[in-house]
């Protein structure tokens, strides 16, 4: 069974530290390509997340996706996805598809032309904010919770114009509700969790699931340990009451996972790296039918990207 993952912080990773080997570094990597292949991943979304010591400079940007280029794509199982005629060729050829995706819009500066740049990169979902504020919108953490700036919305527009998917993980409620008012395409929460089941703010409540359900969006549950119960060690199995009450909202064409693999220092027990996924899907399928496990695991999410990458390279 293949597995589409939605989210991945080895780029970051590899951006402090060029020289770890993405193939088969077992000790400082979570996602590897021999780990990949192993619990066959068949679609992985790489994440350019800036770490605080980069301070959020457009170059390290275009660092991270060098890398991505470089040490990722290189291989000759990974393809690039950038357009759904891409999606379609990858899953008919057995190789993995590698996605790229940008997490906090911190280092475009306000500048539509970055955005731009980074759409003919191959960048085609953006996460507006980390957890705090940046010039677009308010993060999560962000104490006064604010929404989007005027710059922000303009952001939002150009998203729907170019055709990146929109994430609204990290973002802060009040955004959440602009984004839904604003955006005229579904988004997506790449790796966040029901606040029902374990309150975190990074967590969405009921409302917010059962909007991105209404829309057409999708959730990828993390595997953040505090994000899926409050109490350690936490288990596979506590993912699973997540899972059912997003199916009690309506959810179960809804829900993928987005591990946050590398960005993360806790693990779930069962869960430490890429290469585990298998006992993942073990516990799923002795507990939903086979039909179901399929769609949370990969089909809900290659379904919605069929459905919403551009068709073509060129922007309208």
């Amino acid at each position: 069974m293949k597995i589409f993952d939605a989210h991945c912080d080895v780029l970051s990773k590899l951006l402090e530290d060029p020289r770890l080997d993405f193939i088969q570094e077992k000790d400082r990597l979570d996602v590897t390509l021999e780990r990949m292949l192993e619990s066959k991943i068949g679609f992985q979304n790489f994440a350019v997340y800036l770490p605080v010591s980069f301070a959020g400079e457009f170059r390290h940007v275009l660092q991270s996706i060098d890398l991505f280029y470089e040490r990722i794509l290189s291989n000759r199982q990974i393809h690039l996805i950038q357009t759904e005629d891409d999606l379609r060729y990858a899953h008919n050829k057995g190789l993995i598809g590698a996605l790229l995706s940008l997490e906090g819009v911190d280092a475009l500066q306000g500048n539509i032309t970055y955005l731009r740049i980074l759409y003919y990169l191959g960048v085609r979902s953006i996460g507006i904010t980390w957890n705090y504020a940046n010039w677009a919108a308010d993060g999560v953490l962000e104490q006064r919770q604010g929404g989007f700036t005027a710059q922000g919305m303009n952001l939002i527009t150009e998203c729907n114009r170019l055709g990146m998917i929109l994430d609204v993980s990290h973002l802060s409620e009040k955004a959440f509700w602009e984004l839904l008012t604003r955006s005229d395409k579904p988004f997506i929460a790449s790796h966040s969790n029901s606040s029902r089941i374990c309150p975190k703010l990074r967590n969405l409540n009921d409302e917010q699931i059962t909007s991105i359900i209404q829309t057409g969006g999708v959730i990828g549950l993390t595997f953040v340990p505090p994000f899926v119960h409050a109490e350690e060690p936490v288990t596979m199995d506590r993912l699973l009451s997540h899972i059912d009450h997003i199916c009690s909202l309506g959810g179960s064409r809804h829900i993928g996972f987005g591990s946050d693999f590398d960005g993360i220092k806790e693990k779930i027990t069962g869960l430490e790296h890429a290469g585990k996924y298998h006992q993942l899907i073990e516990l799923l399928q002795k507990n939903y039918s086979e039909e179901d496990v399929e769609h949370f695991i990969y089909k809900n999410w290659y379904h919605f990207y069929m459905d919403h990458l551009p068709s073509h390279h060129r922007i309208e």
